[in-house]
């Protein structure tokens, strides 16, 4: 099937395209990244971070967030050593541990270390929502999930662990949805993160309303149950507009969706066009000439390639130093060895440690 990156045509909608492969991803397993035989173990602390940012979002989700904290096999036996840290964001319809699993962590982040990778503390926060995804973006109605991850989780990992409490020793990095929050966290907040590590991003480039049958079916939904019974597109469609088109006087959803009794709403597309990445980056081009090092990489099967490389060109063509990888996989198959053999070292290559 071609994959194109807007909503053109049902079968090519561009939540299916840059989403649905999520969820096959998270549900087939990818091979095994080859583990050195000296990988030592890291320790595992699965906590839950309250988000003072998330209070009083309309949607009513759970403002205490479970997070898994990997420490680094040297972190108990070191108590002065201090760490960065790099903070990996999961995609869409995965919670913490569908992200753990699709990174085959802790095993990965093990073998990295072993491969030569220097050590870091590494941090998947849970973004998981009634419609399945956060968007990693603010709203009245889903919270302030920029502030949840830039301050909130950032503030209580400082506080409670030893990290190199500096935007030089944070790293953000992310897949598919999670790509999509690396690029657009990253592009806001160069005074909370030092590099980025951008994989498969979905959702960079403005959009389209959703084809009729999709926006029927999102139109005729009443209640909050519905909507978690809803297929894929649909519900996607109710991420979006819950991010991107709040509305605090239209309960159940409090959202404004792209379309009205099947007419487009044009102001809704303009609102979800704002926070688009493509459309962003012209504004938040200084912010990000201040990163150590920017990486973008995504599948030569992966539909989204085109809006990567697209993204990669307007950093290029804007002065901001970046690398770009187009590897053989599609969107889920390589995640587990990227993260093993090229997002780790990265980070380990670029964020300041102790006494550099």
């Amino acid at each position: 099937m071609r994959v194109k990156t807007g909503w053109a045509g049902v079968a090519a909608a561009f939540l299916l395209a840059a989403l649905g492969a999520e969820s096959q991803a998270a549900s087939a397993p990818t091979p095994a990244a080859p583990i050195a035989e000296s990988a030592k173990s890291v320790t595992i602390d699965r906590i839950k971070v309250h988000g003072a940012a998330l209070e009083g979002n309309l949607e009513g989700e759970a403002v205490d967030r479970d997070v898994v904290v990997y420490l680094p096999p040297s972190y108990a036996a070191n108590p002065t050593r201090r760490y960065p840290v790099v903070y990996a964001l999961h995609g869409y319809a995965l919670t913490v541990d569908g992200f753990a699993g699709l990174l085959q962590a802790p095993r990965t982040i093990e073998g990295a270390f072993a491969s030569g990778a220097p050590e870091v503390i590494v941090v998947l926060p849970d973004t998981q929502t009634l419609h399945n995804g956060s968007m990693y973006s603010s709203s009245v109605t889903i919270g302030d999930w920029e502030g949840f991850i830039t301050r909130d989780l950032v503030a209580y990992v400082d506080a409670h662990y030893r990290t190199i409490p500096d935007r030089l020793s944070r790293g953000l990095a992310g897949h598919s949805m999670g790509g999509y929050g690396a690029t657009r966290l990253g592009m806001k907040h160069p005074e909370t993160f030092g590099a980025l590590y951008i994989m498969s991003p979905c959702c960079l480039s403005a959009r389209d309303a959703p084809p009729a049958p999709a926006a029927a079916i999102v139109e005729a939904v009443k209640t909050r149950e519905e909507a978690t019974k809803l297929d894929f597109l649909p519900r996607a469609t109710f991420a979006v507009a819950a991010a991107w088109s709040p509305n605090p006087k239209k309960p159940p959803f409090y959202a404004d969706l792209p379309t009205s009794n099947g007419v487009v709403d044009p102001s809704v597309l303009a609102r979800w066009a704002a926070n688009a990445p493509l459309s962003m980056l012209d504004q938040y081009v200084f912010n990000l000439r201040r990163y150590q090092a920017i990486a973008i990489d995504v599948g030569d099967r992966d539909g989204l390639r085109v809006d990567a490389k697209a993204l990669h060109e307007r950093m290029t063509a804007s002065g901001v130093e970046n690398t770009f990888e187009i590897y053989s996989g599609d969107h889920g198959s390589a995640v587990a060895s990227r993260f093993q053999n090229n997002v780790l070292p990265f980070f380990g290559r670029v964020l300041r440690f102790d006494g550099r």
